[in-house]
């Protein structure tokens, strides 16, 4: 049965509502961490949408056991005949809840997507149709070389002046491959302190 959400019965007067993006990069295993530090805030709601790839990197029931819900591919249409004319469209519903958005992390298959205009899951989805109002973060994280590929450039420009997100980071680190340079994703608690800044939010009592 596909799950239903209706962004006007889902949002919650006074609160801020974070959506946070996970895709193709191991720096998804920090994905149950940022959720947890932005709950423990005042008035924060918070909904993922996870690329398929993403989900083999943290384990997405712990995030739903906290009241957190991971929408992912097959929740969009549900299975064959489910759908029916009328029915709330997943990637609408979210676009029009969320007050700011999280891509984090953002791989570089799912940068080209973004930069390409492409809309072949929910992720890209929702951000295609996504208003130019909201504000919106792309923390990349990728290998060092695909980084400094000629193209990745390109698509970080599409992204910052085409399109118009907020791109932070990537980090030089040891990355998860061996490799050490840059790539990595933006530290977890500075991409939370961007919500915190930007709404004014304090931890809850």
């Amino acid at each position: 049965m596909q799950r239903k959400f209706v962004a006007e019965e889902e949002r919650t007067e006074g609160a801020v509502h974070v959506l946070l993006i996970t895709t193709g990069s191991v720096a998804s295993i920090k994905a149950p961490l940022i959720v947890s530090e932005l709950l423990s805030f005042s008035s924060v709601k918070v909904e993922v949408v996870s690329t398929e790839s993403s989900l083999s990197f943290f384990d997405h029931e712990a995030i739903e056991r906290s009241g957190v819900r991971v929408w992912r591919d097959k929740d969009e249409w549900g299975k064959y005949g489910e759908y029916k004319i009328g029915d709330p469209i997943l990637h609408i519903e979210l676009r029009r809840w969320a007050d700011i958005v999280l891509i984090a992390p953002c791989s570089a298959n799912t940068l080209s997507k973004i930069a390409n205009g492409s809309c072949d899951n929910l992720a890209t989805s929702l951000l295609r149709a996504l208003s130019p109002s909201t504000p919106t973060y792309v923390f990349p994280a990728m290998n060092t070389l695909m980084f400094e590929h000629p193209l990745t450039a390109r698509h970080l420009q599409v992204v910052r002046e085409v399109i118009g997100y907020t791109v932070v980071g990537p980090i030089g680190k040891m990355l998860a491959c061996g490799d050490v340079g840059l790539g990595a994703m933006t530290e977890w608690r500075d991409i939370v302190q961007i919500v915190l800044d930007r709404f004014n939010l304090t931890k809850r009592a």
